[in-house]
């Protein structure tokens, strides 16, 4: 996993990083108890401060994507399937309407849309379920 910093962004640096590690784990390139650099080696390789690199950590600990292991480091946590179906629904519906609403106001017709995320479904690591 290749993490970056775009300075030229309008996004926080420490929301960057911790969508660019939510990616990695939904693709597949992060798998359950792999190891993820420390906040220093990390923030040194990308030239931030520390905070930065601990925020985003914290920001996928209270989501559920990291853990914290004292003395041994972060690593990427177990998938957690405990919310149920409506919860999930809801979450991922509000999602669907702030993407689709951009999707509009950048001029996508709804064929133009679907095709982009049949290209981008490829991309993603998927179960029998569905779940990523």
């Amino acid at each position: 996993m290749h993490l970056q910093v775009d300075l030229g962004s309008r996004l926080p640096i420490y929301q960057q990083l911790a969508q660019q590690i939510r990616e990695a784990i939904a693709r597949g390139e992060l798998h359950p108890e792999a190891a993820l650099p420390s906040v220093r080696q990390l923030s040194r390789e990308l030239v931030v401060n520390p905070n930065t690199v601990a925020r985003a950590y914290t920001e996928l600990e209270r989501e559920g994507l990291l853990v914290s292991q004292p003395g041994r480091g972060i690593f990427v946590a177990q998938p957690r399937y405990d919310l149920t179906r409506a919860v999930r629904d809801r979450r991922l519906n509000e999602t669907l309407d702030r993407w689709l609403t951009e999707a509009v106001h950048y001029g996508y017709s709804a064929e133009e849309v679907l095709a982009l995320v049949r290209r981008r479904i490829r991309e993603f690591r998927w179960n029998a379920g569905g779940a990523a």
